[in-house]
């Protein structure tokens, strides 16, 4: 009896362990799937069947949420969408991430929020009683941002399947720093050639341009905010080809590149 009680122990201890590696292979295989995948390719996956439910916002250029206040004026700089800067030359953002978020999925987010702090002033901190503002950080439908600072307490979504991942989550914190995406830049045609036959019906204005801020810097095929060759594309051929050279492979970062940041510096001052 106890040769069986010591052999059922050991059994479902293996079982247990050989669970537990078994779920950390499948975990690690997920990521290493997902990582061959650029921003762009990721973020229309995770938004593909997005219908916004009740309560969430429309959406436009496949994960930008759209205010439904009439105060979607573009770019977002010409109604003052930046976030403060204090006295000694930093841009506290508060933040809140929501508690459905395991440890894991956390700490991602978390490296990419103080990314950062590395290489800019912005520094994003978690909130505290007495903020007036602040990115609510939470799985809803998809992988969504507001462009800019809108005041008050500010949705950020970061779904759980699809949307956590180191170059979505800055993407996503770029919208709500004020940044449009790259294809949509007021110089996009003499870098981008939007193919609009590709494009997948009511999808076209996604390609809208925009009288985006470039800050001086010059268009970035590598930057986290471009979209894939096929972004949208209702047939699988390009929907955007680069000029004047077809061949530049573009819309493949997986997370910021040195252009965003220059950017980014550029536009708060750092």
């Amino acid at each position: 009896v106890t040769a069986m009680l010591v052999f059922s122990w050991a059994l479902l201890t293996l079982t247990l362990v050989l669970g537990a590696k078994a779920k950390e292979l499948l975990e690690v295989t997920i990521d290493e799937t997902t990582g061959e995948l650029s921003v762009g390719e990721l973020l229309e996956r995770a938004n593909r069947d997005h219908h916004p439910k009740a309560g969430e916002p429309p959406l436009v250029e496949g994960d930008i949420a759209v205010r439904t206040d009439g105060k979607n004026a573009d770019p977002c700089t010409s109604r003052g969408c930046l976030w403060n800067k204090w006295s000694d030359g930093k841009v506290y953002i508060p933040y809140y991430i929501a508690d459905h978020y395991d440890s894991r999925e956390r700490a991602v987010i978390v490296r990419a929020l103080e990314s950062f702090s590395g290489f800019s002033c912005i520094r994003f901190r978690p909130y505290q009683s007495g903020d007036y503002e602040r990115l609510n950080i939470e799985s809803r439908d998809g992988c969504y941002s507001y462009v800019g600072r809108i005041g008050g307490i500010q949705a950020l979504s970061l779904s759980r399947l699809g949307c956590v991942y180191h170059g979505t989550v800055q993407h996503e914190l770029l919208h709500a720093l004020g940044f449009h995406h790259e294809q949509t830049r007021s110089d996009r045609d003499n870098h981008i050639q939007v193919v609009w036959d590709n494009i997948l019906d009511g999808k076209k204005h996604n390609f809208n341009k925009i009288a985006t801020l470039n800050q001086g810097t010059s268009y970035d095929y590598n930057s986290v905010m471009q979209y894939h060759r096929t972004a949208f594309s209702k047939n699988g051929l390009p929907t955007m080809v680069p000029i004047p050279n077809s061949n530049i492979s573009f819309g493949q970062a997986t997370q910021m590149s040195k252009n965003d940041i220059d950017r980014l510096n550029r536009l708060y001052k750092c």
